[in-house]
């Protein structure tokens, strides 16, 4: 199978990632329960009719999109796909509220239409005319995983040249409310949070898109080479370096081997223990995590993706996201390793291009 590289990134989030220089602004958030992304001037994007009927995600998505194929120098994709985990959850909650104080009649219709999952990846292909390949994967913390495993799968097998995958999640205010009703959300009384030593159950909710373009081509701004992908959805603790191990060795490499492990720390006491297990198996590597800065939601691994390509490119570690103190002089194998309350595992191996 070919080589499938990373040519471009792009993000929105509760950083300002779209500034060129935001490795130097990075601020954690250790004490808002609900982050909410820094979001650009969409007029300058979208026309203004448009916009009036765009839900955040889909707005936060076009944008992101545009700037990772402008990046790439791609016009047109042969694929677009995109990994979301509640998709278009502001315009599903506008439609229900409308079910209700309308007693289920004189409905308009546009709520529905524009509130399922698949919304993102068409808004995108209607902008751009593009008639191939369109498909949104729906697997919660690992969506952006499913995404990039078929675009490499297309690319290696030919299929493809050059595909857009990206990731998106927004927040909507009852969702929220549920969120902290059913103590996915951490209580006040909680924060601030410790990230790595947290005693509670619990998260910080956040927000974001994130854009790639994948190709077969090395280019002159290529960032990374999608080397592997591992996904499983339970896996019982004792299991967690087995499941590392056993990745590695089928891309003959061991622990020693990662120059970077990004992990997935959300400060929630019961599933960051998978998290302080594999730890342990990389003692020779930069051990780094990103929640404190993205804030956890189902696509949160979009982010980490995101710094991921940045440090493999730069070969540049942001001194906000260290565990430990070790650096290495050259970064040539990343590890992101990501769950969601300790469901839907995965493993993104990615390599110096």
């Amino acid at each position: 199978m070919s080589a499938v590289y990373i040519n471009s990134a792009a993000c929105i989030s509760v950083q300002d990632t779209l500034n060129e220089n935001f490795l130097q602004s990075l601020k954690p958030e250790y004490s808002t329960l609900v982050l909410k992304a820094i979001e650009p001037a969409y007029k300058e994007f979208i026309p203004p009719a448009m916009i009036r009927r765009m839900s955040k995600t889909v707005k936060m998505s076009s944008v992101a999109s545009h700037f990772a194929l402008k990046e790439a120098g791609v016009e047109n994709p042969d694929a677009i796909i995109v990994g979301t985990g509640i998709g278009c959850s502001q315009d599903s909650e506008k439609f229900l509220k409308n079910v209700l104080d309308n007693n289920e009649e004189f409905l308009t219709p546009t709520y529905f239409i524009q509130s399922t999952h698949n919304t993102v990846a068409g808004q995108i292909a209607l902008g751009l005319q593009c008639h191939a390949y369109n498909f949104t994967y729906v697997n919660t913390s690992s969506s952006l995983e499913f995404s990039l495993l078929d675009a490499k799968l297309q690319i290696s097998d030919g299929e493809a040249e050059n595909i857009l995958v990206g990731s998106t999640d927004e927040q909507t205010e009852r969702t929220m409310e549920l969120y902290k009703l059913n103590k996915t959300i951490k209580k006040e009384e909680n924060l601030p949070v410790d990230f790595l030593n947290s005693e509670t159950e619990g998260v910080i909710w956040g927000e974001g898109a994130s854009f790639f373009v994948l190709g077969k081509d090395k280019t002159e701004n290529s960032y990374t080479q999608l080397t592997d992908i591992q996904i499983t959805n339970k896996l019982d603790l004792e299991e967690t370096q087995q499941f590392i191990e056993d990745f590695l060795a089928k891309n003959n490499l061991t622990s020693n081997e990662i120059d970077v492990a990004i992990l997935g720390f959300s400060g929630d006491a019961k599933s960051d223990v998978y998290y302080k297990n594999a730890m342990s198996l990389f003692k020779n590597s930069a051990l780094l995590y990103y929640k404190h800065l993205s804030g956890e939601f189902n696509t949160a691994s979009g982010f980490s993706t995101f710094m991921a390509c940045h440090i493999l490119k730069n070969q540049e570690i942001p001194d906000v996201m260290m565990i430990n103190d070790l650096k290495k002089q050259e970064i040539r194998n990343i590890l992101l390793y990501n769950h969601l309350g300790g469901s839907d595992h995965s493993l993104v191996l990615l390599g110096r291009a």
